[in-house]
């Protein structure tokens, strides 16, 4: 096909070419997630903006041009400068009716490019069951999926509200020595310590066979993403549980939301130390935290969440609230030099 590959300077780019952009997410959005609503253009340009530097990561981002000027797809690769120094990551999106011409090769080609540039070995991309064509796609360039995991979702009209006052009175028996409190928006910068203890967590999850190390999380790291956040509109809620007799912390919930998507209430991650584990804290700061939205965020109708397929003590707790499996996720990986190996073979 004749449509141009360029560089997308999202930092800077016109006013016509975010517009073009933001077109061009949504239609692929609206595949990905057919139920939520269209993401404003106000909100894409103020996320790109604001963006993390590239002392954290380094975006690069292509957009393909069919020749009546309309956006039809777009590459990213992700490059993060603080950890697993091996890996990039990237996503490759093209309109229904632009692919199988050969667009999604070439935008390869620029992302092992960039890839080599950076001395990364390994590329890491996902995918949703809702758009099957990204799955064939991985599968043809030689991927594997390394990681199953799935969105699931609450639906806020079926919340047992009864099951969560007796979760949180069978923890005033087993975790009577903890106390809860609560973060609005950005931490406070006297807890800053904490926060990045509480963020190693991260890295209990279960991460498959993804050849993956332990993720690294600085106050630079969490203030950016901070500055993203508010810049898109987004409203965070941190809920922690403490000892009380030492004042140590031990474990923390937390939920993201957007007024340009009232209905929906995105669970961020949830996790205890495993000092503290066994004793209902898991319960207690998810019940506390859907009691917090039940009474403050009544537009909210859906919760929902990432788990990997393999988190069983998550999706336990997950599954006795009402989530349910909405769309099937996988996180799929590559050697860099096998996918030279496939550009170099031809393959259609």
């Amino acid at each position: 096909m004749n449509a141009q590959i360029k560089p997308f300077d999202f930092r800077n780019a016109s006013e016509a070419e975010y517009k073009a952009y933001n077109k061009l997410s949504n239609q692929i959005r609206a595949e990905r997630l057919p139920d939520d609503p269209p993401v404003p253009l106000e909100e894409t340009i103020q996320r790109m903006q604001n963006a993390p530097p590239e002392s954290i990561v380094k975006i690069f981002f292509w957009v393909a041009w069919a020749e009546d000027g309309q956006a039809v797809g777009y590459a990213v690769v992700q490059i993060g400068m603080t950890d697993n120094l091996h890996i990039a990551q990237f996503s490759i999106n093209v309109l229904p009716e632009y692919r199988r011409q050969g667009l999604g090769k070439r935008f390869l080609a620029r992302v092992v490019e960039t890839a080599n540039q950076h001395d990364r070995s390994m590329l890491l991309s996902s995918t949703m069951a809702s758009v099957p064509d990204g799955e064939g796609f991985l599968d043809h360039i030689g991927a594997e999926s390394k990681l199953a995991a799935h969105s699931n979702q609450l639906k806020i009209s079926e919340l047992d509200q009864e099951m969560l006052a007796e979760w949180q009175a069978r923890a005033a028996e087993r975790a009577g020595g903890f106390e809860l409190g609560w973060w609005y928006g950005d931490y406070p910068d006297e807890d800053m310590g904490v926060i990045l203890d509480l963020y190693e967590l991260f890295n209990q999850q279960p991460f498959g066979d993804l050849e993956v190390e332990d993720f690294k999380f600085s106050e630079e790291m969490i203030r950016e993403y901070e500055k993203s956040m508010r810049a898109s509109g987004t409203e965070r809620w941190t809920l922690y549980a403490r000892e009380k007799m030492s004042g140590n912390f031990a474990g923390y919930t937390e939920v993201m939301w957007n007024p340009n998507r009232p209905e929906i209430l995105q669970q961020g991650i949830t996790g205890v130390f495993p000092e503290f584990r066994n004793r209902g804290l898991g319960r207690l700061l998810k019940a506390g935290m859907l009691e917090k939205v039940l009474a403050d965020r009544p537009e909210v109708k859906f919760v929902r969440t990432e788990n990997a397929d393999m988190n069983a003590p998550m999706l336990k707790i997950n599954n006795e609230l009402g989530f349910k499996p909405y769309i099937a996720e996988s996180i799929w990986q590559v050697g860099r030099e096998d996918v030279e190996a496939y550009l170099e073979r031809g393959e259609g």
